[in-house]
């Protein structure tokens, strides 16, 4: 692929912040289209990029005999879906590109939150052992994930977007990587944030695993953000706080607030 081609490939897929969900050329894409669509990506990931056609091998027989009927009623499989095969779709041009220097150039296109996704974790999540991939896998399946805090990360995001800052979300950075949501401010800066409320009573070994999860994908700086939804201003407090982090805080901490 070119590197013009690229650009307008690049471009013409749509990204819905609000909701998570992916939108190829306009429009979502069905529960069957998104099954073929798994198994011309696994394709063409063999000639690619084998790390990304097993994964997708994973998913596709992992949904294969859910009826398409089915499939469409489980929103968040389908939004995990959506999300694993844009994800792909991007990687596989990207690694397409004929030369680093036209790789480069394409990462330079995204955002800071991208450039991290794409760059380090999606190939380290393509190459390694995600310990638990199977359990959130089968608990998309069952109807059992309750993104409990999901209110608050969206106006968290649409805050941050307004200052100009930037804000990427994916099922695998949640539920593998312990990550909310990846931040950037003016420093490009690229901050993987966690967010909770402060009445959980395990919050502090939340903060533990938390901790130690970051570490172990190799994700070198991180912030654990609790808040009081009795706090007229808690809003304003976690956007202020994720943004001057994102520029300022170093490499090797994992800062918790309060």
């Amino acid at each position: 692929m070119s590197g013009e081609n690229w650009v307008r490939f690049y471009n013409k897929i749509e990204v819905s912040h609000n909701s998570g969900l992916i939108c190829t050329v306009g429009r979502h894409l069905q529960a069957q289209e998104i099954k073929d669509k798994l198994n011309s990506l696994i394709s063409a990931a063999d000639r690619i990029d084998p790390s990304l056609a097993r994964r997708l091998d994973e998913i596709n027989r992992w949904v294969k005999d859910v009826k398409p009927g089915s499939l469409t009623a489980k929103k968040f499989v389908m939004a995990f879906l959506l999300q694993l095969i844009r994800d792909s779709q991007v990687w596989l041009a990207v690694k397409s590109l004929p030369s680093e220097i036209e790789q480069q150039a394409a990462f330079e296109l995204m955002t800071p939150g991208e450039r991290y996704w794409y760059g380090y974790l999606f190939p380290k999540w393509l190459s390694e052992n995600d310990r638990k991939f199977l359990i959130w896998k089968q608990k998309l399946k069952a109807g059992e994930f309750d993104p409990a805090d999901d209110l608050v990360i969206r106006a968290i995001a649409a805050r941050i977007v307004e200052r100009q800052g930037t804000v990427l979300y994916r099922y695998v950075a949640d539920l593998s990587m312990a990550t909310d949501s990846i931040v950037s401010s003016r420093q490009q800066q690229p901050l993987c944030i966690q967010v909770t409320t402060l009445s959980d009573q395990f919050s502090q070994q939340k903060y533990q695993k938390w901790q130690q999860t970051l570490r172990d994908w190799g994700i070198d700086r991180g912030l654990f953000l609790s808040y009081d939804s009795n706090d007229a201003n808690f809003l304003n407090q976690l956007v202020n706080i994720a943004l001057y982090n994102s520029d300022n805080l170093p490499a090797g901490r994992y800062l918790k607030f309060p």
